[in-house]
């Protein structure tokens, strides 16, 4: 996660009370639990996944027992079919760090409709350590050439989900960000963002922790989080700040309605969501109409 949303992991706890944005008025903001300057939280959440980023993967798999290798599958399986798959379809995966959510799009596309033009997903991330990773996944995986002119179905890019210059009105059909948007200091100008590039008829996707529900399963889930999460992380990335912040900053996010309420406001019809996992996390869509 990344302040301009450094995504693909899933570290953390609890239910979302925050509106997870910057607060013009005081220039404070939340890192974790902790109130920031609105110019502080951008450079403190990128020193945490330059921190993290060569063990993030392993910690995903440790923390989550694998469940957001299932999380995620679900979420692609959810884009694809609306995302124009196989059809030449460009997709921007934002937070998209390690690469976990395009390595799906590009698979998953290419089984489905394997004589189609493929999908373009471009990955794009803040954190140059986290791209830097994936880049070098992606190389050993067989699906990108670094520095090759030849056209390739993955091209990985430097940017802040705030404010996105780089990319022109109406550019994609999919915008997802994966465990990312939390980490934004300002999640709507992001979603304004999104609902920018994306093509009329074109769908962002979230998937991102938020509120449990159920007591019995929230005082678990809560439990293990900000006991055991951080402690994970210093044995495993020697950092326990870092995974700390992570389970803070989840406890932070918005609860799916309010969530939801700030997709619509950015623009976006249709928004809806879905629970996975008894609400541990959730799949929020709308559409650019």
């Amino acid at each position: 996660m990344r302040a301009a949303g450094g995504g693909g992991g899933v570290n953390g706890a609890g239910s979302g009370d925050g509106a997870g944005s910057g607060d013009g008025a005081s220039g404070k903001t939340h890192f974790g639990f902790r109130d920031v300057d609105v110019a502080e939280k951008e450079q403190l959440v990128g020193r945490v996944f330059h921190s993290v980023a060569e063990q993030y993967d392993v910690m995903n798999d440790l923390m989550s027992g694998t469940l957001h290798r299932v999380w995620k599958d679900q979420f692609v399986s959810q884009l694809l079919p609306l995302c124009g798959a196989g059809y030449g379809a460009k997709t921007i995966d934002v937070a998209g760090g390690t690469g976990d959510i395009a390595f799906r799009i590009v698979r998953e596309s290419k089984a489905a409709s394997p004589a189609d033009p493929p999908v373009q997903v471009t990955v794009c991330d803040i954190n140059s350590s986290m791209l830097h990773v994936g880049e070098e996944r992606a190389r050993d995986l067989g699906l990108y050439t670094p520095g090759s002119d030849a056209p390739q179905q993955l091209r990985f890019v430097e940017g802040n989900a705030e404010t996105l210059p780089q990319f022109e009105d109406n550019s994609f059909d999919a915008y997802t960000i994966a465990f990312g948007i939390r980490n934004v200091t300002h999640i709507d100008r992001a979603l304004r963002e999104a609902h920018r590039i994306l093509k009329p008829g074109g769908r962002f996707m979230c998937l991102e922790f938020s509120h449990v529900a159920n007591p019995v399963l929230k005082n678990i889930y809560e439990q293990y989080s900000f006991h055991a999460i951080p402690a994970i992380g210093q044995f495993i990335a020697n950092d326990r700040d870092a995974y700390q912040y992570l389970v803070e900053s989840i406890r932070k996010f918005p609860d799916q309605r309010t969530f939801e309420r700030m997709i619509r406001e950015a623009g976006f019809s249709a928004v809806s969501h879905q629970n996975l996992t008894g609400g541990i996390v959730a799949i929020h869509s709308g559409f650019k109409l």
